[in-house]
């Protein structure tokens, strides 16, 4: 049906055309335009921003979230620790900052000892415990209505970003498509722009094989069932599960032109867009595995087998595998479905674009919290995965606390008469930081509580 609804319009359809080979081509986008006043509206809005340190942000979001409640001794007791949430607190911006104990400590000496930061990573602090914490900052934030006009939670977007590593250790490599030694930070973030799943993955490998863990171990209210990725977060076998997984990729792939064309059988033909079909679905095989392709799909729901799992075994190396070829071929079904759409509607091309552009965002804005270094020092596999979650529960704190100050900044312009619209609103964003300092002389006053969080209408907003 898709096939053919793409067929009929075709002729329609002044954005595409197919060269005598077969090979579909696309004009490029045209930009949307910027809303009336946009210049004079930021400026004003950040003019509205207050000045505040990164720790003291750090502070108000375990103040409005107690992220910190989930830091303790492994037995679950009472941690006996003097000013136990002021030194998580400072645990978590010395770590997520990438300074490390010693730089840290060294800058604030009245707040914890290197030894004690040290401590407080290693025993109090775990990679569950990172994830819980950052579950808390996520529920937080979708309580505004201000992230809703960025996007609807109902998507998001996978992406890995090359971290240095020190040489000699387990997971660092040459990264030929970086051209640099280190290993990847694996990002999932929502399309309202707050992070939901943050990993570590060796160089070398598909980035594409992570791609569904992020949404399968995420447990905040965010729960997205679109997921958007680049070229190496798909692959046949990748298309095949997500359909039995009940999430939509859409990839921005690379050269997709260059993809293959499933028709559905032989003997189907159609008028304009025959030619970029040159092979068929392989139906039977589909139905001969399809009982052993659920029984892995519901593994993988009930929690027994983590999605990268399988789609190791089901790589490339494995192609006589009578269940990876399965899972291909249903994948070739998917991806050749997404295809045709996506050469049929302009709004999914415009639509993949704007939200793969947000994950690069992100990583700008990442790059701006680990102000100590790009390079993870540490050697153990599993401190260099709470590195990373350490970081994205710091730009999650930053977010909330933006879209908080980016609320009330919005009422008080309304009241001061600016005109405040859906349209201008929606061009801001959770990673601005010009307002943020980093350096200086290091305190960290827990007395000193911010008002408490009330995510309050927007003003173009009608009360319920």
């Amino acid at each position: 049906m898709t096939a053919k609804a793409v067929d009929a319009g075709f002729p329609s359809n002044a954005e595409l055309t197919i060269d005598t080979k077969g090979v579909p081509h696309l004009k490029r986008l045209k930009a949307k335009t910027v809303p009336k006043g946009l210049p004079a509206f930021e400026m004003e809005v950040h003019a509205r921003m207050r000045e505040r340190h990164l720790l003291d942000i750090l502070r108000d979001g375990t103040s409005w979230t107690s992220f910190t409640r989930h830091f303790g001794p492994p037995s679950g007791a009472d941690p006996k620790l003097q000013r136990a949430e002021q030194r998580y607190v400072f645990t978590t911006f010395g770590y997520g900052c990438n300074l490390g104990p010693v730089q840290a400590a060294r800058h604030a000496p009245t707040i914890a000892s290197a030894n004690t930061l040290r401590r407080l990573n290693a025993q109090h602090i775990s990679t569950p415990k990172l994830e819980a914490a950052m579950t808390d900052v996520i529920d937080a934030y979708n309580r505004f209505a201000l992230p809703k006009l960025w996007g609807a939670g109902r998507a998001a977007i996978a992406d890995g970003t090359h971290v240095p590593l020190r040489e000699n250790n387990l997971l660092g490599a040459l990264h030929i498509r970086y051209g640099a030694y280190g290993g990847i930070a694996y990002h999932h973030i929502a399309d309202n722009y707050i992070a939901l799943f943050t990993t570590f993955i060796p160089c070398g490998v598909w980035e594409a094989v992570h791609i569904f863990d992020g949404l399968m171990k995420n447990r905040s209210t965010i729960q997205p069932d679109t997921l958007h990725a680049d070229t190496q977060g798909q692959s046949e076998p990748v298309f095949g599960l997500s359909r039995l997984l009940g999430i939509m990729l859409m990839p921005r792939m690379r050269n997709w032109g260059d993809a293959t064309f499933y028709r559905p059988d032989k003997a189907v033909r159609y008028l304009n867009i025959d030619s970029i079909f040159t092979r068929e679905i392989d139906w039977r095989l589909i139905a001969t595995h399809w009982q052993d392709m659920m029984q892995v799909v519901l593994s993988i729901q009930a929690g027994f087998v983590l999605p990268s799992m399988l789609l190791r075994k089901l790589g490339s190396h494995n192609r006589k595998s009578l269940l990876y070829q399965a899972f291909r071929e249903l994948g070739r079904v998917e991806r050749t479905l997404f295809l045709l759409r996506y050469i049929a509607n302009p709004e999914i091309r415009r639509t993949i674009r704007a939200e793969t552009t947000k994950i690069e965002s992100f990583n700008d804005f990442l790059d701006w919290v680990t102000f100590g270094g790009p390079v993870i020092k540490s050697g153990d596999p599993v401190e260099q995965e709470k590195q990373i979650k350490y970081a994205s529960l710091v730009a999650n704190a930053i977010m909330l606390s933006n879209v908080a100050d980016l609320t009330e900044a919005l009422a008080s312009m309304a009241t001061d008469g600016h005109q405040v619209t859906p349209e201008l609103a929606a061009t801001l964003s959770p990673y601005t930081r010009k307002h943020i300092r980093r350096f200086g002389k290091y305190e960290l006053n827990m007395d000193d509580q911010p008002a408490p969080l009330l995510p309050r209408p927007l003003p173009f907003e009608t009360p319920l």
